[in-house]
């Protein structure tokens, strides 16, 4: 990944840090000015609209934790179930509640995105999404080595958990 995204990644997270961390005000002035550099320094690498940007740097409040996100891999007959939103094709699912577990989160995910109701069965996989989310299912969401994994798992007895 470029140098300059991972240090506007990395400023963002010391800022909310400050933020969340800081009594003097300030400080406080500093990191927010520290947040918004770090954001204009994304806006130079990524072709996301500016206020996607603002919005994802300068939105959080409190101390920055990795964000969860649950998919539910669905199969019958040898299909897998796919989602499309806004185009792009995934598996049901989407940011953990904080006040759901990510068995509750992936059941209440696809119930709204799928109308199934589900039960958990097992982890296929716990993964970056820097790291295996790319082109050209729904980025953020899933990628075709993902699938292939649950493909995988589903037919296997013995599935161990992969882990990054």
């Amino acid at each position: 990944m470029d140098q300059i995204v991972e240090w506007a990644k990395e400023l963002q997270s010391l800022a909310q840090a400050g933020l969340f961390y800081g009594h003097d005000i300030y400080d406080k002035e500093r990191y927010e000015r520290i947040r918004d550099i770090s954001a204009e320094m994304m806006l130079m690498r990524a072709d996301v609209p500016a206020e996607k940007i603002k919005g994802l740097f300068c939105g959080d409040e409190g101390y920055q934790t990795p964000k969860i996100d649950t998919r539910a891999a669905i199969f019958r007959d040898g299909k897998i179930l796919l989602v499309c939103e806004k185009g792009k094709w995934s598996l049901p699912g989407g940011w953990c509640e904080f006040n759901l577990s990510p068995a509750d989160n992936t059941i209440k995910e696809t119930k709204e995105e799928a109308g199934l109701d589900v039960s958990v069965k097992m982890v296929i996989a716990v993964q970056d999404r820097d790291k295996h989310n790319l082109l050209p299912l729904a980025e953020e969401k899933c990628n075709e080595e993902q699938i292939r994994m649950c493909f995988d798992a589903c037919q296997s007895d013995g599935w161990t958990v992969v882990f990054d």
